[in-house]
């Protein structure tokens, strides 16, 4: 079976999300995206702020202009998979594991 390559269309930025719905439901999380292909995200309220969580290998492709779809697979064994929309700040996509699926909305912006 042939690995797809991935690409990191995200590389150096950091986007904060916040979701409507789905497992968290309500919280805002900001994302930094790493040229080395990882992932750093941290809650940014409620309990459990504050502590960064690294994962190894994310992908993030950019789908039309502006439009990117994200997935990783975190140690919480949840995978989120998301498009990001950089204009809009929409964002729309599914948390999952082995016995959950949940799609997600909510909306996006770019730290600076």
């Amino acid at each position: 079976m042939t690995e797809t390559a991935t690409s990191n269309s995200l590389s150096g930025q950091t986007l904060r999300w916040t979701f409507n719905d789905g497992p968290t439901a309500g919280g805002t999380y900001e994302h930094t995206f790493e040229p080395d292909g990882s992932v750093e995200f941290r809650k940014l309220d409620g309990s459990g702020k504050g502590k960064p969580t690294r994962e190894k290998k994310y992908a993030s492709f950019e789908i039309a202009p502006s439009v990117h779809l994200v997935s990783y697979l975190g140690a919480s064994g949840y995978t989120l998979t998301v498009s990001v929309n950089l204009e809009t700040g929409e964002l729309h996509g599914f948390a999952s594991n082995d016995k959950e699926w949940y799609p997600l909305s909510g909306t996006s912006e770019t730290v600076k």
